[in-house]
């Protein structure tokens, strides 16, 4: 198949309604309290806390604001930590795995509650998520799983067995699964557009398209040199997450962007969504490399993604990929067209925790993983309170120590190639020894 006929658009679906624009260009001040690096979901949510406590402050983008992965994710608020409770608990111990885990309840409610108390019209609907799995064995620890959170954090989980799979989903590739009610769905390029509403009109300045080159220690406060001129400012705070780049290369060496990849089908009929997506739920797998998938809003589509292999360019093999995947789902799909196929960084790190840290007097908010629609506008708005002194408001348990860094690599991600493709074969292993 010819690339160009892949896909109607190469351009996220979310800008059909919520499209990124240019800002108008502001002056840019000589001295700040706080300077904001990135003005995505983080570092707008802690510009608006910011400057609703009367500080001057004003976030900064080597893009348009949004342009990144806030605009170009899938748009589901699982909220997903990578490690399991049994690894976090092996590397930072017990209390700090329990702490983490009802850290994520908090975090969704806090989320729901903010979209609701700002009026951000961002299509949000509380539908649930359904997770499958290839085994009957990864059945049974699914179901100890959804048992465990149900118990622990009070959480509406509960597994599915595969007799009563299609009730959830029109397919029959898994062997079961489990829900959990407390995740959902919305536009994330609207909510960002709305998020952006409120901080402008709450006092944050946002310089778009206006890349910060460096930032350096000037006595008590710092000097932060954009291509539009220098600023300083008494506080920094940086919230880049899957484009940092290099104006701050102690971070730059310690996250690593890893491409997403989302395709989108053209609409389909009323009966074919009621019978492939039944309760318009989202849908993740539980695979090393697993697609994540859901209807669209309007309840017409189905977009479906994964991670992509590729670093230069716009191949056609990670779209082809995904819509092989999107058809071993629903064979009824073979021969649906896409309308949209885009792809965006996420940034991955060693141990796969999101974090606030502090290093040389400068604030970070960052390693969100591929879960940034919960975790981003939790941890900047936690960082906020963190530069303001709020104690209590600032409490988190992902404010600790830096990521470590990543030996022999310094922002250009050749090894991601062969580390995707080794998880692919561990998912090939997996899915024949499930199905033999």
């Amino acid at each position: 198949m010819e690339e160009s006929g892949i896909a109607d658009k190469n351009t996220p679906y979310w800008w059909e309604e919520a499209p990124v624009r240019p800002l108008p260009r502001q002056p840019l001040a000589k001295k700040l309290d706080v300077a904001i690096i990135g003005a995505g979901y983080a570092g707008l949510s802690a510009g608006l806390v910011l400057a609703r406590e009367r500080r001057s402050v004003a976030a900064f983008d080597a893009m348009n604001s949004g342009e990144g992965a806030s605009t170009r994710n899938g748009g589901i608020t699982s909220g997903s930590i990578r490690p399991d409770y049994a690894t976090i608990t092996r590397r930072f111990g017990e209390e700090k795995a329990i702490a983490i885990e009802a850290e994520g309840k908090v975090a969704r409610e806090f989320l729901y509650d903010f979209i609701k108390t700002e009026g951000l019209e961002c299509d949000f609907q509380l539908v649930g998520q359904f997770k499958g799995v290839i085994g009957y064995d990864d059945y049974e620890k699914t179901a100890r799983s959804a048992e465990v959170l149900a118990k622990r954090l009070g959480i509406d989980a509960y597994a599915v067995p595969y007799s009563e799979q299609r009730n959830y989903i029109g397919t029959d590739f898994y062997r079961g699964g489990m829900v959990r009610m407390d995740i959902g769905g919305l536009h994330p390029a609207k909510f960002h557009a709305e998020l952006l509403r409120v901080a402008l009109a709450s006092g944050l300045t946002v310089h778009a398209g206006t890349r910060v080159t460096s930032v350096e220690r000037d006595g008590s406060e710092f000097r932060v040199v954009t291509e539009a001129g220098t600023v300083q400012a008494r506080q920094v705070l940086v919230c880049t997450d899957g484009y940092t780049d290099g104006a701050v290369p102690f971070l730059r060496r310690r996250l690593v962007p890893v491409r997403s990849r989302i395709i989108v089908t053209e609409e389909l009929a009323p009966e074919v969504m009621a019978q492939l997506m039944p309760r318009r739920m989202m849908m993740i797998e539980g695979r090393q490399l697993g697609f994540y998938y859901r209807p669209t809003p309007d309840g017409k589509r189905i977009l479906l993604g994964g991670r992509d292999s590729s670093r230069v360019g716009d191949p056609a093999a990670p779209k082809l990929f995904l819509r092989r995947g999107l058809i071993n789902l629903f064979p009824e799909l073979e021969n649906v067209r896409l309308s949209h196929t885009w792809f965006g960084n996420v940034a991955m790190h060693r141990d796969m925790l999101p974090r606030i840290f502090e290093k040389d007097g400068v604030v970070y908010a960052t390693g969100f993983c591929g879960s940034g629609v919960v975790w981003a506008p939790w941890i900047g708005t936690r960082a906020a309170h963190k530069l303001l002194g709020h104690g209590e408001q600032a409490r988190t348990a992902f404010d600790f120590r830096p990521p470590a860094f990543i030996p022999l690599y310094r922002g250009n991600p050749w090894f991601m190639p062969a580390i995707i493709e080794g998880y692919r074969m561990q998912d090939r292993i997996a899915l024949y020894r499930a199905r033999r």
